[in-house]
């Protein structure tokens, strides 16, 4: 009965984890629909500092209603790192370096963090790299590149606007991988939380800017701010993190992918920008790069199975060998399927 229940109770886990990212990955790409109206009125800091000011009173209601204690501190160092890092830095730094280069030249730029993300992971976490993770990547940046490319062309592009979309990227990957242990003892809720507080109080030098602008705002920018807070932060950060906590940083990384597919396709929907044949082929190869990315080998076809995946039908997966277990919490072996089931516990930190 054991042996039938946990293949189950881990799937419904894994389920769970795909519902969770697929809902982070369709509000940051309709983030990028709001930032266009925000952007306009808002500068860069002032934007980023009402994101996140509204972001946290989502949060830290929510914290209250559900009597959501301090995170221990052994997370404090990753919340920290990503609250400075993602949360306050990225959000300045992307804002600033789209009013810079041309849309298509910012979407380039920034997904590189997807393979930093990989990279820092595998160097610092000690995530795996399987083939099919990195097929799929490669995929989805060619259909990004494509993207990129078939919006560039009407903007222009400095120098400074590529570099601030390069150091965006290189804080999200860092951010990302920062995060990763503080969510195996802090909940999805506290690191995000607290990391989006640590962002708001980085950003507070522009707090009179943003007073300043929200006076002469139109109303429709200020409901776009605080959309941003309330949704593609306090929402979809937490969704992320819960999804962070059930894979590696890589392959969450590499779900991000699907974010360009989605913006053309919302841009397409909401402001009529009707996408030319190469941006669509862009974005279907964006969505099947990912596709490839979450796919698994088959038992029998290929590797064992992922820990928590059933194999075929009457069977139970072999069991791991020596190798592919690790010291655990309070120095218990843990094998690949207790990993599945409980948030990873890796010390290592930025």
């Amino acid at each position: 009965m054991m042996n039938v229940s946990r293949p189950r109770s881990a799937r419904r886990a894994e389920l769970l984890a795909a519902g969770a990212a697929t809902v982070t990955v369709v509000l940051w790409a309709s983030a990028f629909v709001s930032i266009r109206s925000a952007g306009a009125a808002y500068s860069p800091g002032a934007l980023a500092l009402g994101r996140l000011a509204a972001g946290v009173l989502v949060l830290g209601a929510i914290c209250l209603w559900r009597r959501e204690g301090i995170p221990p501190r052994s997370a404090w160092r990753g919340i920290m790192v990503s609250g400075v890092l993602w949360f306050g830095f990225y959000m300045v730094a992307l804002n600033w370096g789209e009013q810079q280069v041309d849309a298509g030249t910012a979407a380039l730029v920034v997904n590189v963090g997807p393979i930093l993300i990989a990279l820092l992971g595998a160097r610092l976490l000690g995530d795996s790299v399987p083939p099919r993770l990195l097929a799929g990547m490669a995929v989805s940046f060619a259909g990004a590149v494509t993207v990129g490319l078939s919006m560039s062309g009407e903007g222009g592009s400095s120098v400074l606007g590529v570099a601030l979309c390069l150091l965006a990227a290189m804080a999200y990957a860092a951010g990302v991988v920062a995060q990763k242990p503080a969510l195996g003892t802090g909940s999805p809720l506290q690191v995000t939380t607290y990391g989006c507080l640590v962002g708001a109080v980085v950003c507070l030098p522009f707090a009179g800017q943003l007073v300043r602008e929200a006076a002469e705002a139109p109303v429709s920018a200020t409901l776009n701010m605080v959309y941003l807070g309330v949704f593609p932060t306090a929402l979809a950060f937490t969704t992320w993190a819960y999804a962070l906590t059930r894979t590696t940083a890589s392959r969450m990384g590499a779900t991000t992918y699907a974010v360009p597919a989605l913006v053309v396709l919302m841009s397409w929907l909401a402001l009529g920008e009707v996408p030319g044949p190469l941006t669509l082929l862009g974005g279907a190869l964006c969505l099947a790069g990912v596709a490839v990315s979450r796919s698994r080998s088959r038992a029998g076809t290929g590797p064992r199975p992922e820990s928590g995946a059933a194999g075929p039908a009457g069977t139970v997966p072999a069991p791991p060998g020596p190798e592919e277990y690790r010291e655990g919490t309070h120095g218990v072996r843990e094998a690949p399927d207790a990993r599945e089931v409980r948030p990873d516990r890796t010390s290592g930190s930025m």
